[in-house]
């Protein structure tokens, strides 16, 4: 009998979660240029990602009650397929339609629901993989999506000053061959059930089992600390070194991203000889005190690296918090991976909102919203201190 490679499913979900960051980056770039060519105005423009956010909110919901009944391969293609014909229909419906913005928008939701597939569905199918470091395996999967994000960024930058900014639409033609491609990986690699019919704890015990409810807590905080930064990264970049805000834009997210990749590779070579509870806590401490440098610094350079740093402290959380919750809940099942994934699009939708209405309230002052944003990772500290008090006290997953 011929030997499965599960290399070649691990090679197809780190494409996914390159799919996904160029679903996530591409389209801000093009903010500006809607603007200028479609008319659109910026409040319209605010519209898009909120809807980007939400669509996959709905997309994880759903995948809690049908993913397991209608199968992962069936799923993870659709979310590629997905992914791939919203990409190209942006850069055909809003020449064909009446009122451009609609086109725009039909775009993203075809593309978020493919995001949204993506990120409840590629964790747990690499999770049922026999490989031997899960914990490292899961941060190396996770990284893709950071030099995923640092290739949009970057090649689409390339790509304009060689090409002009007027030809977004071929490059989006381009951007959409990756999920294409992914496609046939999908539909040639080996992938597992998680755990078979009838072994599951289902919603219903999930949502009656303590453990996973700090689990989730754990999630939304990981969450919300990673995106706030990601966000507002730009603006620190201007302030530190007083470039353009084309130029604050991509350097911004870019250096984040780098330093997020960085942490999440790392751990992936090293997570054997580590423990995973230890190097969260580690790292929420870190993370709190990179929000208060950037909030508090006098000095625009120490906000930049606060804002830099933070990269590194923040790119664990996720996949940790992903890893230690398949540890505590092996039955969790689909179920429990578009919880989390619910719980962590909830926390990066809150987090940034919750700065920059705060931010406006204090008369357009960031740091406020910042210092605030802090209390994500000082939550993050104390539920991982729980959870390793739980585990010392030889609290058995459920």
């Amino acid at each position: 009998m011929k030997q499965k490679n599960y290399k070649k499913t691990l090679f197809a979900c780190e494409l996914g979660f390159v799919t996904q960051s160029i679903s996530a980056n591409f389209t801000p770039l093009l903010f500006l240029t809607f603007k200028n060519t479609y008319g659109i105005t910026l409040d319209k423009i605010a519209i898009i990602p909120l809807v980007f956010y939400l669509t996959q909110l709905l997309v994880d919901l759903a995948a809690t009650k049908y993913a397991d009944k209608i199968g992962y391969r069936t799923c993870v293609l659709a979310s590629q397929v997905l992914s791939a014909f919203g990409l190209i229909l942006m850069a055909i419906l809003p020449d064909i339609l009446p009122v451009p913005f609609i086109g725009i928008l039909i775009s993203v939701v075809l593309y978020a629901m493919g995001s949204g597939l993506i990120e409840v569905l590629v964790s747990p199918i690499v999770e049922a993989c026999p490989f031997e470091n899960k914990d490292g395996t899961m941060s190396m999967l996770h990284s893709f999506y950071c030099w995923g994000a640092m290739g949009v960024i970057l090649g689409s930058t390339l790509f304009f000053a060689a090409f002009g900014i007027e030809n977004w639409k071929i490059l989006t033609f381009i951007w959409a061959l990756v999920p294409l491609y992914n496609t046939i990986n999908f539909i040639n690699c080996p992938i597992e059930r998680l755990i078979e019919d009838g072994e599951g704890m289902g919603v219903r015990g999930l949502l009656k089992t303590p453990i996973f409810w700090l689990m989730i807590l754990l999630m939304v905080c990981s969450g919300a600390s990673e995106a706030t930064m990601t966000q507002w990264a730009s603006a620190f970049t201007e302030a530190a070194i007083g470039v353009s805000k084309t130029v604050g834009d991509l350097a911004g997210p870019c250096l984040f991203a780098m330093f997020m990749g960085l942490t999440r590779m790392l751990h992936g070579k090293f997570s054997e000889k580590l423990d995973l509870t230890k190097v969260m806590l580690f790292c929420g401490i870190m993370c709190v005190g990179c929000y208060l440098l950037a909030s508090l610094s006098t000095l625009p350079i120490l906000g930049l690296a606060g804002c830099a740093l933070c990269g590194l402290a923040v790119g664990i959380m996720w996949p940790g918090s992903v890893s230690i919750s398949a540890q505590q809940c092996p039955r969790g099942g689909t179920a429990m991976f578009a919880f989390l994934a619910l719980a962590g699009d909830l926390g990066a939708t809150a987090g940034p909102t919750l700065v920059g209405n705060l931010s406006e309230m204090a008369g357009g002052d960031l740091k406020t919203g910042l210092f605030v944003a802090t209390l994500f990772p000082i939550i993050l500290v104390v539920g991982l201190i729980i959870l390793n008090s739980l585990k010392k006290a030889g609290k058995q997953p459920s």
